[in-house]
């Protein structure tokens, strides 16, 4: 007898519960991609703005143009062709490096100012939330190519200066993240 009464009050509560945590939920409608460390992959497959090229992503946690003032102080490129085509040296060979400072939000429908707003409409008042209907919030991501002389992508996984590449790419990595004057970039070289 109890246990039926535990049933039919479950039943009744259950209805209430979904729309509780209905109501006061977010529905993402775009969630950016969480990568730890680094990434090869295609650039257009992550970003549909990228070259079809393959290359090295990773999330930038620094402000807008930080890399792009790295580059710039590392190569000492005099703020000329820093984003594209800039000559590194791996292993004694000339390889060009080019990057992509590239903005993932993740964005969400809020449905509670949404019902708010709704429901003062209803009694003839102005909405008050409609700012808040969606929420975005911005991940910004480098995503850098390496090309040799013939213009040849040296991420492709069977190209044969990859894993070299690949090395590079995170020795610059961890420079840049662990880099805040970059006139240090410079002198590291």
């Amino acid at each position: 007898m109890i246990i039926l009464k535990k049933i039919n009050f479950m039943k009744k509560l259950l209805p209430f519960l979904f729309l509780f945590f209905f109501t006061f939920s977010c529905i993402p409608t775009r969630i950016a991609p969480n990568i730890k460390d680094d990434k090869v992959m295609v650039a257009r497959k992550f970003k549909r703005k990228l070259p079809k090229d393959y290359a090295f992503i990773f999330e930038d946690p620094k402000d807008a143009n930080e890399f792009y003032n790295f580059i710039n102080a590392k190569f000492d490129l005099e703020f000329q062709d820093v984003e594209y085509n800039v000559p590194i040296l791996i292993d004694g060979e000339v390889f060009f490096l080019s990057f992509h400072e590239v903005e993932i939000p993740t964005k969400t429908i809020n449905l509670v100012p949404m019902m708010i707003d709704a429901k003062l409409e209803d009694s003839g008042n102005d909405p008050i939330f409609e700012d808040h209907y969606f929420s975005r919030i911005g991940h910004w991501y480098l995503a850098l190519t390496v090309t040799n002389q013939a213009m040849e992508d040296c991420l492709k996984p069977k190209h044969a200066s990859r894993v070299k590449a690949i090395n590079y790419l995170r020795k610059l990595q961890k420079q840049y993240l662990s880099t805040s004057n970059y006139a240090d970039a410079y002198f590291r070289n």
